[in-house]
């Protein structure tokens, strides 16, 4: 008998009739002599009709009971997914991450998993019962405060249970076929990946991949759980996750994120120590950093810009007006109008030529490179945001021949 974990995003479970959809899918997965547990999202909307409703209440922040609001959308969704598998015979339960013992840090919307003590689980799989667990929450040890994991913070329930329980296999059910190499809503003829290394994984999530959370593919790492992203709306093969893949693709595929914005803080004197004077303070705060480059010094004063999540741009800004007003520097400059766009390889480790191929494609469509990252297996540039499906477009057909084989196209 294996176990199987299974995880159905809110579009999934959007509505009553497919809810029971999933539930069908699980029943059946069960009735094959498989032990099951499903992470489930919020229903369709839910938690973004909740964030608006606490607007429409406050305009102050309430980090604790935002946590406590937005995880009543799991909540409902796992008692009525366990309710329709009642009815179609196959025993069920329902946990919240509390009761599934998910334990947390203590950052109330953006908290980290540190540790799974299921044993309520495992008693439940030795009963029989399938175990719905509510994804996105867990608790803090300490406080016994609810946290919540952030965005897609249900990739990480399901793929951390599966690395806790030992399960044979973790299954994405969500509302595309698969990983793609770009965005099909953005290239027409971008390909469906039959597989991708965890290392890919990683770096295409990170760079704004958005069908996998980078730390769920980071728990599929470490604990070696292959993780199969596949539709929730027809039984077709997906796209498997796994430690090592049949060949390494030079270009693997092209990532887009315009989710974050620059910022520059302008005339810091040029000494030894000052990037760690800039960046200490934003990590107390809170903010995470991407891209960081620091110009050339001029008279002995530099620019240090870096990249944030734009849901963090108030405290980043905060933050560095306060290490201008400490440091004496010349001021900060915010760009919202940026977009970055990855290319994604295991074999541009060894393949020469990349990075100038990649910049001579965006200069040849007239795209100009505000800022460049890079590690071994991917290169990312900083490119205005009205420029930026142009770019991935632009990319993926440059790199198309070292793109490797693929199934068929939408």
């Amino acid at each position: 008998m294996a176990l199987i974990v299974q995880k159905f995003g809110g579009t999934s479970v959007g509505d009553a009739e497919r809810l029971k959809n999933v539930a069908l899918r699980i029943a059946a997965t069960y009735r094959d002599d498989n032990a099951v547990v499903v992470a489930v999202s919020a229903m369709g909307r839910t938690t973004d009709d909740l964030i608006e409703l606490a607007k429409d209440v406050t305009t102050s922040s309430h980090p604790r009971e935002m946590d406590m609001l937005l995880t009543a959308g799991e909540r409902i969704s796992m008692a009525l997914l366990a309710m329709a598998l009642d009815d179609l015979g196959v025993p069920a339960v329902s946990f919240t991450g509390s009761q599934a013992g998910i334990l947390t840090t203590a950052v109330h919307g953006e908290a980290e998993i540190v540790d799974i003590r299921a044993d309520r689980v495992k008693d439940a799989i030795d009963e029989g019962r399938v175990v719905i667990v509510a994804g996105f929450q867990g608790v803090d040890p300490l406080s016994r405060d609810v946290t919540t994991l952030g965005r897609g913070g249900s990739d990480a329930t399901a793929v951390a249970l599966a690395a806790a329980l030992g399960a044979d296999v973790c299954e994405i059910y969500t509302d595309v076929d698969g990983v793609f190499t770009a965005d099909p809503r953005v290239v027409s003829d971008a390909q469906k990946l039959v597989e991708i290394s965890f290392e890919e994984m990683l770096e295409m999530a990170s760079a704004g991949t958005g069908v996998l959370m980078a730390r769920s593919v980071e728990f599929g790492r470490r604990y070696s759980i292959p993780i199969h992203v596949r539709s929730s709306f027809h039984d077709g093969e997906g796209t498997w996750v796994k430690e090592k893949t049949m060949e390494e693709a030079i270009v693997r595929g092209v990532a887009h994120d315009s989710s974050e914005a620059k910022v520059t803080i302008q005339g810091l004197a040029d000494t030894p120590g000052i990037a760690a004077k800039v960046f200490e303070p934003l990590a107390i705060a809170g903010v995470t950093v991407d891209l960081i480059v620091q110009n050339v010094s001029t008279e002995g004063y530099t620019d240090i810009s870096f990249t944030v999540p734009k849901h963090q741009l108030a405290k980043a800004r905060e933050s560095s007006e306060s290490i201008v007003a400490d440091l004496g520097a010349g001021g900060v400059d915010v760009d919202e109008n940026i977009a970055k766009v990855s290319i994604v390889g295991a074999g541009m480790k060894t393949e020469l030529g990349i990075a100038a191929k990649m910049f001579r494609i965006l200069s040849d469509s007239d795209i100009n490179i505000g800022m460049i990252s890079t590690s071994p297996i991917r290169i990312s540039c900083i490119v205005a945001l009205d420029r930026i499906e142009d770019a991935v477009r632009a990319l993926h057909n440059g790199f198309k021949p070292a793109l490797a084989p693929q199934e068929e196209s939408l």
